[in-house]
């Protein structure tokens, strides 16, 4: 009746509607597929919504077009939100930050005012905490390095003021089942690992804790289902595996976990000149919050999950029969 036909974007074997509705946005993204499929996977009725890549079986919707955004949540009334989508490639927002601020920002204030009565999770980072004193709890003092981190502070400031019930989930560099490996910076290394004949240097300075998407996605949903039954469930949480790497030890990880050789990897020490966007040192995150509530996840272990993200990528898919059989 709101001019969407919900039905058509479900393809249901059976009758069966499950109550809890969850609508996900940047349901086409690194994280927001994983999510989706985790509530989808667990008796969730999920709406996936996304703008550029939007495709079957998602709603193409334009978070910074209020009328669409309401349209959207009076149609399909979610119990939930979680907002994933984002401009989340720090370079990209220093030199289009305009786009990267209304992504970023003005769309969490169009999502939130839109939102009351729902339960709303904002997918935030560790990159508005400066990395020189970790780790890092939820109230310790934000002081973002860069402008993609200063617009997810925003982003948390303004979902916050305009809806208070909201969740904050901080989670640090993100990789998963991904598309093409450009699409996280940790699956990015692949191409590095797989030159082989070529040395090349990848940098050795600042540490990272490499998380799962689907591990971010199991938390997303333990929050959910705790917040249908306990409305008081609001505020900041963290959420972060637990091994400490640089990119140059998550690209010989990533070696080691296909048998490949990591002697053409140099680590870097030093920031070169000109690096773009600058970044933290070391914002580990604290997440005691979460464990306490008994809402966290176990980390997957990181070769366990890297190799499930990136055996798709291999020139030679025979290596999966002789690894895993």
């Amino acid at each position: 009746s709101h001019g969407y036909n919900y039905q058509l974007l479900r393809k249901y074997d059976e009758v069966y509607t499950p109550y809890q509705r969850v609508l996900v946005t940047g349901a086409t993204g690194l994280l927001g597929r994983a999510v989706y499929k985790e509530f989808k996977n667990n008796d969730w009725d999920a709406l996936g919504c996304g703008y550029n890549r939007a495709r079957p079986c998602f709603l193409k919707c334009n978070l910074l077009d209020e009328d669409a955004v309401r349209g959207v949540i009076q149609g399909f009334q979610p119990h939930v939100i979680v907002h994933c989508a984002a401009e989340r490639r720090p370079d990209v927002v220093e030199h289009h930050t305009e786009a990267a601020m209304n992504l970023n920002v003005h769309a969490c204030s169009t999502l939130a005012k839109e939102a009351d009565g729902i339960f709303l999770i904002y997918i935030s980072t560790d990159y508005v905490f400066d990395g020189r004193n970790p780790p890092y709890g939820e109230n310790d003092a934000p002081n973002p390095l860069n402008l993609y981190g200063k617009s997810k502070l925003e982003g948390e400031r303004e979902i916050l003021r305009h809806c208070p019930g909201t969740a904050v989930l901080r989670v640090p560099i993100l990789f998963g089942e991904v598309e093409k490996v450009e699409e996280s910076a940790v699956t990015v290394l692949w191409d590095r690992v797989q030159e082989g004949a070529e040395s090349c240097t990848i940098d050795h300075c600042q540490q990272r804790f490499p998380t799962y998407t689907n591990d971010v996605a199991r938390v997303c949903r333990n929050m959910a289902e705790r917040a249908l039954q306990d409305p008081s469930l609001r505020g900041i949480f963290h959420y972060s595996a637990k091994e400490q790497m640089t990119k140059y030890e998550m690209a010989c990880a990533i070696a080691d976990a296909f048998n490949l050789p990591s002697s053409h990897l140099i680590p870097m020490t030093e920031q070169p000149a000109g690096a773009g966007a600058q970044r933290p040192q070391n914002a580990q995150l604290e997440c005691s919050r979460l464990e306490l509530l008994g809402l966290s996840a176990e980390p997957t272990p990181f070769k366990t999950a890297i190799r499930d993200s990136l055996w798709p990528f291999q020139h030679d898919k025979r290596w999966r029969q002789t690894v895993f059989h």
